[in-house]
């Protein structure tokens, strides 16, 4: 199978990965309405798969650099479609939240085995950009669940059926993924890279960790996930509360918001990482790093734009989403530059675990009980009654905490530029015969 073929399996599975998790958040409205939740519970509800996802990623992540990546791939993928389907005959807020955890174990193993077999699949010079395609699973799996999801929804008049729908093509692709060929760590590397093979999970983390850049975009990583999880469960009862959008529309334009600059971005960013990376690994991270650095003021004067405008938020929102792309085409590569190939699944999953973990899991709890508080508060406020409590409470909070969040990501991707040169040299000298 060619090296093409494998990235466009690996891509629509990164597709169903993101259209999965996508869907408790389209259905907001409809779930809390059934089952009496509050804006906490829905947070909780996003949490509870993350922190799932970030445990369960270390653990696989390291099974797929000792063993085969194609195995824990497909298997991964079998495992989230079942629970996926389960979620659709929840009872209720506590069958929610065991379902969510099978899926985000499920979903939790094909990140960090899928981003390795690029690396191993695809030459340095190429991989942002090969990454970026991949990647592109996450735009394409988001717009595809708001421009189907909603509609659905009042198509058939319940939230179940999307969750039983989106069950089945997983299963398909789960039997091609078990056919990809298994390629040889660190295979596509100019250099023989001399591996550094960790005798336990432990040992493998306190390498990793003694690489300052590898902490660095974790910490960044944090930032970039509380936003974009807050963002990703909020955006659509953001829509409807606040610039008052029937569900169908909301779910549209978050699919636009989420999926098509997402497209876009990860292209062109993708591009221009591979371009800097001619100059030096650091350039490529900076290019990252340049894009958080125009999304955080963007996000910001997005969510100044009057409730009446819900057309202009999304353009200004849409635009700064765009640039946060950026930094998904140059930060997985930038793990490549300066981890050993049989620890690089390991460190993807790092990653995602700190960043689910400290972000993901962080913001849509965070997110939730803030617009609650606010909502508390909004007697105060000059649009009460022209507004609910709900709607001046989740716009307060995510204009609180997406902006900071982005700028936060920004400052970190900037120091962990500041070492990777170093850190690439010393992952070059350890190789030397």
């Amino acid at each position: 199978m060619s090296a093409g073929a494998i990235l466009v399996l690996l891509t629509l599975a990164n597709v169903l990965n993101f259209y999965d998790r996508a869907i408790p958040a389209i259905i907001v409205e409809p779930i809390k309405a059934e089952f009496g939740l509050t804006d906490g519970h829905v947070g909780v509800i996003s949490s509870s798969f993350t922190v799932v996802y970030a445990v369960a990623g270390i653990l696989l992540g390291r099974l797929a650099d000792r063993g085969s990546r194609r195995t824990v791939m497909a298997g991964g993928l079998v495992t989230w479609s079942l629970f996926t389907a389960l979620t659709g005959a929840a009872w209720g807020l506590v069958a929610i939240i065991v379902f969510r955890l099978g899926v985000g174990i499920g979903e939790a193993s094909y990140a960090p085995a899928a981003n390795a077999t690029v690396f191993d699949t695809f030459h340095p010079d190429h991989r942002s950009r090969a990454i970026s395609i991949m990647q592109l699973g996450m735009p394409g799996g988001l717009l595809l669940a708001f421009l189907t999801v909603g509609p659905l929804v009042q198509a058939t008049g319940s939230w179940r059926v999307p969750f039983f729908v989106a069950a089945v093509p997983g299963l398909v692709l789960a039997a091609l993924l078990w056919r990809i060929p298994e390629p040889q760590p660190g295979g596509a590397e100019d250099e023989t890279l001399r591996d550094y093979r960790a005798t336990n999970t432990l040992d493998a983390l306190r390498h990793l960790v003694s690489v300052r850049t590898v902490v660095w975009l974790m910490v960044s990583s944090v930032g970039t996930q509380i936003a974009s999880y807050a963002v990703a469960t909020f955006l659509v009862p953001l829509l409807q509360r606040y610039f008052h959008l029937q569900l169908g529309r909301a779910s549209m334009s978050t699919g636009v918001v989420l999926g098509i600059t997402g497209v876009s971005g990860l292209l062109l960013g993708g591009f221009l990482a591979d371009r800097a990376s001619r100059r030096s690994p650091r350039a490529r991270l900076l290019v990252g790093v340049l894009g958080l650095s125009l999304s955080a003021p963007l996000v910001l004067l997005a969510l100044l734009v009057p409730r009446h405008q819900p057309l202009l938020f999304s353009l200004v929102l849409g635009l700064g989403w765009f640039f946060n792309y950026f930094m998904t085409s140059a930060w997985v590569p930038a793990l490549a530059d300066v981890v050993e190939p049989h620890l690089r699944a390991t460190a993807v999953a790092l990653n995602f675990a700190v960043g689910y973990l400290g972000g993901a899991a962080l913001g849509p709890i965070l997110a939730g009980y803030l617009s609650d508080w606010f909502g508390h508060r909004s007697q105060l406020h000059p649009l009460a009654g022209q507004l609910s409590a709900q709607a001046i409470g989740l716009h307060r909070s995510l204009l609180v905490i997406v902006p900071a969040a982005l700028a936060w990501a920004a400052v970190a991707g900037w120091l962990a530029s500041r070492h990777i040169q170093a850190d690439h040299q010393r992952l070059v000298a350890r190789s030397a015969p």
